[in-house]
């Protein structure tokens, strides 16, 4: 089967499934049908693998399968699943939604932006029209007011006069687009930080929230309500965990809770843990920029107060810099409000899935269950096992970390999301790992334990445990992203866009709508209006100037032309004449010629030289 076959039967299949859940009542989303269809397919008891070809019977148990899974609405494992789809579709980390955000805002503001820097007034009207579409950019791009609130408006203009007053229009306009965007950013920023300015000394801003005092307020209730929410999961998720260790223990008490879905009631809650985990340490990180940014927007607004004060005229390189930097502050402070809303929605939309586990088990039903039962702590079960540690002579091809040897014990890329990587296949819980008993690095992974029998067991087959826990996540594909197991199936990850080579299942691959706009003139228009292309509009225009219609032509003679000829000069052409100024002139100085004999001796013991000098005289030259 080809790759745009196999495509479109999943769609089919998808579409199917859809369309028979929206039958019976039921109204869910392609994305979240594409991870049921994953989970029926990888869970091993539905004889499905990813490699066969599904005939018609197989299409149709598959729907079936899905169906059925889809219409259960008191499976703690489908509300997990729809847990992880709604996060995964709607969480974004900080910087992307920040960046979202300032995508979003210059997209409102790009056509009044285009008709800011397209406009070529030729009249004072049009120089005006011109100011109030500036006044109004600078508006909506600082975010203080509504653009209808005739108060805001006088405002905003009253602020943009002070520092581009009316006059400078032209000036403006005959700037190039770059420079007329960047100017406008700059005017906006100058206005917002005059109207906080104005605000802070009681003339003005009555429209403007006080946004730090809000802030203050606001993420202590969104923490509160995060940690809340952690509580409550811990605590189920210990009840649960006790529960089913008790099973495991006792026959009888595993035959009267088998029916019950503790399994992946307690999946179900480490999940919404881990979220709640995320957005709390979000919530955090958003408490400590909002006490930093408020100590500095107070050190820079009395700076500004000195520097002002009720001087009549003050220099615009002193407080031009501070209105900035008024106005950079102030735009973060909107975007923690931003990141605060969304923290709050997603904590909000999450609970929602968690409902699950009132139905399952009531607080009496719940509580009956607990008796005679011990119920410990993540945080208990770490104290017990704090003195136990692996010995590591007793392994000779193992390599062991422990926290008070390792550098940087945080970045070790512990598998599991921190669970005992021996309980999750053995046990099928989920319980939390203490690296103090020992840290296995394995095939440059690392696993931790949740006590030393288990870290023992685990290092005997490493391989064999970690196969295991892949089964086990087969059976419960809501395990694959509570274990962070995405690797493990990458031909059926989320963000797997294509056919993996030997796989016949495919992944919806997620579609969103983009757009991109071009300038139509990039640099400042030059074109000439005069210019014409019509030869006959050339000749009108010709005729015109000319204005033959009333020209006559007249000549006449004078005795000074009458019989005129031809007259001609003659001249004497110049002279060649040379003048010398000098003339060339040599000496000549002898060559000294000298001789001298008897150098190499003779038959006499001394030796005689003599010297002959044969340089002619001067005179003689």
């Amino acid at each position: 089967m080809s790759f745009g076959q196999t495509r479109g039967v999943i769609k089919k299949i998808i579409r199917e499934i859809g369309q028979e859940c929206a039958a019976q009542g039921h109204t869910v989303s392609e994305t979240l049908v594409a991870f049921v269809v994953k989970a029926v397919i990888l869970d091993p008891r539905n004889d499905f693998t990813v490699d066969q070809i599904l005939t018609k019977k197989d299409v149709q148990d598959l729907i079936q399968l899905c169906v059925s899974r889809l219409l259960d609405t008191t499976n703690p494992s489908l509300s997990t699943i729809k847990m992880q789809v709604y996060f995964d579709l709607n969480y974004a980390k900080r910087a992307e939604l920040l960046s979202e955000q300032q995508h979003v805002l210059e997209g409102r503001l790009a056509p009044l932006l285009r008709d800011i820097t397209a406009t070529r007034p030729r009249a004072q009207g049009e120089t005006d029209d011109a100011y109030r579409k500036i006044v109004g950019y600078v508006l909506l791009r600082s975010g203080l007011g509504s653009p209808t609130d005739i108060g805001v408006v006088r405002e905003t203009t009253a602020a943009l006069q002070s520092v581009f007053p009316r006059t400078e229009v032209m000036n403006f306009l005959s700037l190039s687009k770059k420079n007329k965007e960047e100017e406008l950013k700059h005017l906006a920023m100058l206005v917002t930080g005059i109207r906080l300015y104005n605000k802070a000394i009681g003339k003005g801003g009555g429209s403007i929230d006080d946004l730090p005092a809000i802030l203050s307020e606001a993420i202590p209730s969104a923490t509160q309500a995060v940690d809340e929410g952690l509580n409550t999961c811990h605590m189920l998720a210990h009840q649960y965990t006790a529960l089913l260790e008790s099973m495991q223990e006792d026959q009888e008490t595993h035959a009267q809770l088998a029916s019950l879905q503790l399994k992946e009631a307690l999946f179900n809650v480490r999940q919404y843990e881990a979220f709640l985990c995320i957005l709390l340490s979000d919530a955090i990180t958003s408490a400590q920029e909002v006490e930093k940014m408020t100590v500095q927007f107070t050190a820079i607004m009395e700076q500004l107060k000195n520097t002002v004060q009720d001087k009549a005229s003050v220099d615009t390189k002193e407080v031009f810099p501070l209105f900035v930097a008024l106005s950079k502050l102030w735009s973060s402070f909107q975007d923690e409000m931003l990141l605060l809303n969304f923290l709050t929605n997603m904590t909000n939309n999450l609970q929602e899935f968690s409902g699950i586990h009132s139905q399952l088990f009531p607080q009496e039903v719940l509580t009956s269950l607990l008796e005679g039962v011990t119920v410990k702590s993540d945080e208990e079960r770490m104290r017990e096992t704090m003195g136990t540690r692996v010995n590591v002579s007793d392994f000779k091809n193992q390599e062991w970390l422990f926290p008070e040897t390792t550098v940087n014990l945080d970045q070790l890329p512990i598998q599991y999301h921190g669970f005992c990587a021996h309980a999750i296949g053995v046990k099928g819980i989920t319980l939390p790992g203490n690296p103090a008993i020992g840290i296995l690095k394995h095939k440059e992974k690392c696993y931790v334990f949740s006590s030393k029998e288990a870290a023992y067991a685990f290092a005997q087959d490493p391989d064999k445990f970690i196969q295991l826990n892949i089964e086990k996540a087969q059976e419960h594909t809501e395990l694959i992203q509570l274990l962070e197991l995405q690797h493990q199936f990458e031909y059926l990850a989320p963000s797997t866009q294509g056919r993996t080579a030997d796989k016949g299942l495919i992944k919806a691959t997620t579609k969103y709508d983009s757009s991109t706009q071009t300038d139509t003139h990039i640099l400042p228009p030059t074109i000439v209006r005069s210019y014409e292309w019509n030869e006959w509009e050339l000749r009108r225009k010709a005729l015109k100037l000319a204005n033959l219609r009333r020209r006559v032509t007249r000549a006449m003679q004078t005795d000074l032309s009458h019989l005129r000829r031809g007259n001609c000069t003659q001249v004497y052409l110049p002279k060649e004449v040379s003048t010398q100024t000098k003339h060339d002139n040599s000496s000549n100085v002898p060559r000294p010629q000298i001789f001298l004999q008897g150098l190499r001796g003779g038959s006499s013991p001394t030796t005689h030289m003599v010297k002959v000098d044969l340089t002619r005289a001067i005179d003689e030259t």
